[in-house]
């Protein structure tokens, strides 16, 4: 980890759970096209992968929580949390295996253009994540139910409040790639939707 002088930190291209990522949600639907939808999911036990060019967020926390998936199963997450969130050309795909025809892809893409997705109280449930990122003000080693910066742990969320978390003031992500769980939000508002369903696997990265 390299620090920076006044309150920033940077951590060049890293891939484990504890970081903070920008996503998308599994199947989020043509509702989304219409502009801005209160979203809220629960695990479904299928992944989703996520690549955006550029993240910027206000209002960061990150703690460790476990998800539940249908038939009781329970994953371990890192929940990353943003009080506001653009974000520049937004990819999403998920693939879902279909008994006898194979693999199915659903690919979302949004806000490539000059207008950025918008989110606002956006919670990834995550555990795998590749970036580049700099963050301002960050306190690392805050218990996850003290954290003032960001929108706090998630309602609902399988957390210790005293447990080990980070917050930020704001972070700049760019070049992100990742794996997640569950995406909720407030508000996602995506311009220039686009999304396509194919036979196989067509997916972000």
């Amino acid at each position: 980890m390299e620090s920076l002088a006044r309150g920033g930190t940077r951590w060049k291209r890293f891939a484990v759970v504890m970081v903070p990522s920008v996503a998308a949600t599994a199947a989020i639907g043509v509702a989304l096209s219409q502009g801005a939808l209160a979203a809220s999911f629960s695990v479904s036990g299928q992944q989703f992968k996520v690549a955006t060019d550029r993240l910027d967020g206000t209002g960061f926390v990150q703690y460790g929580a476990i998800d539940a998936q249908k038939g009781g199963k329970q994953v371990p997450v890192a929940v990353s949390g943003f009080s506001n969130a653009k974000i520049k050309n937004l990819c999403q795909s998920v693939v879902v295996p279909v008994p006898v025809f194979g693999d199915v892809s659903m690919k979302l893409s949004a806000g490539g253009g000059d207008t950025p997705v918008e989110a606002k109280n956006l919670y990834i449930d995550l555990d795998q994540l590749s970036a580049d990122a700099t963050f301002n003000n960050i306190d690392i080693g805050v218990a996850a139910g003290s954290t003032t910066k960001g929108p706090g742990m998630h309602k609902g969320d399988k957390a210790d409040p005293g447990s080990f978390a980070q917050q930020a003031d704001s972070a700049t992500l760019t070049h992100v790639k990742q794996t997640a769980w569950a995406t909720t939000a407030g508000t996602f508002k995506l311009s220039g939707l686009k999304m396509s369903v194919a036979k196989g696997k067509s997916e972000c990265y």
